[in-house]
């Protein structure tokens, strides 16, 4: 893994075993806050929520969901499945806490919670990090959001799959919301085929499309 500076000043990694990058070079914090805060978090109407993430990744995901829950007083149950660890070594050089002054103890919080075991990370946000695949890992009932930040289809094209959507929106709850930066159209066929209904929205600097699918009532 390889730290890479996009074009909005934050970092993101460059993963050798998989040749893919895990943000938006035009901007990994751009391409959050677009993807998964404002047509995802923002898009939920309750002030308790458990929230689901494919690929914990740097925590930049994570890191922005905690401070908007304490920004609009929101308590949070926060899930993430994560099978490739980022290692101590790019944690200590990545810059995305110094991104977030007065926040910085919640990047290194996020980090150092234990895995495979629910964390009180404070009073409004818990997180439980799941070392495994998606394919292999058994998913919390009773989403109401899910950030679906996986690599690529054409990088993992297993989790991508409408067996995978399927596992998904029955860990959802009905009315649960699903964000993803990929909008390819054999995607959404297979989001459609596991129930779920497909909203396409502008995508972040760089991306024509994004996706929100939602959970039918």
């Amino acid at each position: 893994m390889k730290l890479l500076l996009t074009e909005d000043g934050s970092h993101t990694i460059y993963s050798e075993q998989f040749d893919e990058i895990y943000h938006s070079r035009r901007g990994a914090l751009t391409e959050s806050q677009h993807v998964f805060i404002q047509n995802g978090l923002a898009a939920v109407p309750i002030h308790t929520m458990d929230i689901f993430e494919v690929g914990f990744g740097t925590g930049l995901n994570a890191l922005l969901t905690w401070i908007y829950a304490e920004q609009h007083d929101l308590e949070v149950m926060y899930t993430a499945v994560e099978l490739y660890p980022i290692s101590e070594g790019v944690l200590s050089e990545i810059n995305l806490a110094s991104l977030f002054p007065g926040h910085e103890d919640k990047f290194h919080k996020l980090h150092n919670a234990r895995w495979d075991s629910p964390d009180a990370l404070d009073a409004r946000f818990s997180l439980h990090k799941i070392k495994g695949s998606l394919v292999d890992s058994i998913l919390p009932a009773g989403q109401d959001l899910v950030y679906f930040d996986a690599f690529s289809p054409d990088k993992q094209p297993e989790l991508w799959s409408a067996e995978i959507f399927h596992k998904v929106y029955e860990a959802m709850n009905p009315g649960g919301i699903l964000a993803t930066y990929c909008s390819k159209g054999y995607v959404r066929r297979n989001m459609q085929e596991a129930g779920l209904r497909i909203e396409k929205l502008p995508g972040p600097p760089g991306k024509r499309e994004m996706v929100r699918a939602h959970r039918p009532l």
